[in-house]
């Protein structure tokens, strides 16, 4: 009995031995299974991380390219921006019309514009508007202001058969003028030996007694309000339009980081010669076409109210929605058409854009009278303004806050009746009319103008 109780403890021994062993080899084998898993652990990290390194040295790569092209395409920034204004009004037909352009912040002006009631060859009860937004140089520009119309009135598809041209033969006649004075262009240009590498795009809208055409050519824009709503508005072409890109990529380019080839921003404009000379392709399925869309809408004498054409720097910053109701705000408060544009320019800027800006308005007779309620309101709204800025003056005690310092204090404010669209941006102007006036001897570090830490 003594003996097989020792021969079962000397078993059980045994057993708990190979079972320690067992538990050591398991353990050991976990253990270098989790230093496996940790190191393959490490060794994805260490890719993920150099592909998130490769990845950002690419973007900045990218953003790099895209400043200087930026520069290279649409000029430089200026130190501080040229508010200065070219303004110009007139009327007939019944129309009025007001604009104004703007210099901003880049280091030329490439805008041009053309504003002309009563055309001629028996079309005095027709007018013609448009705006044209230059890049890499104003030259194209400034040709196009001067010379589109007259392309396009004297083709034979616009003159068509005797008698005032039908609505067919006016949008044949439009398209045909923008490719008349794009080839053209390209012939003067070349006899220059090619140093003219500018381009252009177009809004415009031509008015006949019965029909608005609305011609865009490019990403300035036009609108009509009716009605006191956005009744139309022009589709910006971009080179990551669907249409756009299908063209660009039949014609062996590409759309890179939005633009075509990675450099244009747009994929339709006058001018632009080094993107139309693809071989075995028409003018309008080239990288870059200068086809513009046309669109002919009835009028209504007792809807419509006014037209806006304006280059991208406006609605870089602006809505359809938004400068349509700030517009129309305005026009409530002041006749002047003039003021009113230069308030749309002003506002955009001191919203941020860093462009040149141009805005033509169109008033047709139904277009928003001056109430005086609206005025009322308007003068309780810079009154009110002016008192808050002495007191957020005042409040600071010792020293005296600078201009951001006042604005930012104004923006995280609940403001009753600010202009809608344009917002506190639009009382910029009051606002420090007002600082000024408080501190004539104010040597603030900050540029004014600035907008960059504005909000």
């Amino acid at each position: 009995m003594f003996c097989s109780g020792t021969k079962w403890v000397a078993e059980a021994t045994i057993c708990t031995k190979l079972m320690k062993r067992e538990k050591t080899r398991m353990g050991k084998r976990r253990t270098k299974k989790a230093k496996r898993e940790e190191k393959k652990k490490r060794r994805e990290r260490r890719r993920n991380e150099k592909r998130r390194n490769q990845m950002k040295r690419m973007c900045e790569r990218k953003k790099y390219k895209t400043d200087l092209e930026d520069q290279d395409i649409m000029g430089a920034f200026l130190d501080k921006p040229k508010m200065e204004k070219h303004n110009a009004q007139g009327q007939g037909n019944g129309l009025r019309y007001g604009l104004s352009s703007m210099q901003g912040w880049r280091v030329e002006m490439e805008d041009a514009h053309t504003a002309v009631i009563g055309l001629p060859s028996g079309l005095e009860s027709w007018s013609f508007f448009a705006v044209y937004d230059g890049h890499a140089g104003s030259q194209v520009a400034k040709y196009c202001c001067e010379h589109l119309l007259d392309h396009i009135t004297n083709n034979q598809d616009f003159k068509g058969s005797a008698g005032a041209p039908s609505v067919e033969n006016v949008k044949n006649g439009i398209r045909t003028g923008f490719l008349e004075i794009d080839e053209h262009m390209r012939v003067m240009s070349e006899k220059k030996h090619g140093a003219d590498r500018s381009g252009s795009t177009a809004v415009g809208v031509l008015i006949s007694p019965q029909h608005t055409y609305f011609i865009n050519c490019g990403d300035s824009r036009g609108l009509l309000c009716r009605n006191r709503k956005v009744h139309f508005f022009t589709q910006d072409h971009k080179p990551s339009n669907p249409l756009e890109k299908e063209r660009i990529q039949n014609a062996g380019g590409s759309v890179m980081i939005q633009r075509v080839n990675g450099s244009l921003a747009v994929s339709r404009a006058l001018g632009d010669f080094d993107y139309k000379c693809v071989h075995g392709k028409g003018p309008t399925e080239q990288l870059v076409s200068p086809e513009p869309e046309v669109h002919d809408i009835e009028r209504s004498e007792e809807d419509d109210q006014f037209i806006i054409l304006a280059c991208d720097g406006i609605w870089d910053v602006m809505g359809n929605e938004e400068l349509c109701d700030f517009v129309r705000s305005r026009l409530e408060v002041t006749d002047d058409l003039e003021k009113v544009c230069n308030e749309v320019v002003d506002t955009c800027l001191y919203k941020g854009s860093r462009d040149n800006m141009s805005v033509i308005l169109i008033c047709f007779p139904n277009a928003p009278k001056v109430s005086p309620e609206a005025v009322k309101k308007e003068a309780e709204l810079d009154k009110y303004l002016e008192c808050r800025v002495e007191e957020i003056i005042k409040k600071q005690g010792e020293g005296v806050p600078d201009l951001v310092h006042v604005m930012r204090t104004l923006a995280s404010e609940n403001i009753p009746s600010l202009p809608p669209g344009g917002e506190l941006a639009s009382k910029r102007n009051v606002i420090e009319a007002v600082y000024n006036r408080l501190n004539p001897y104010k040597n603030d570090d900050t540029d004014s103008t600035s907008t960059d830490d504005m909000w």
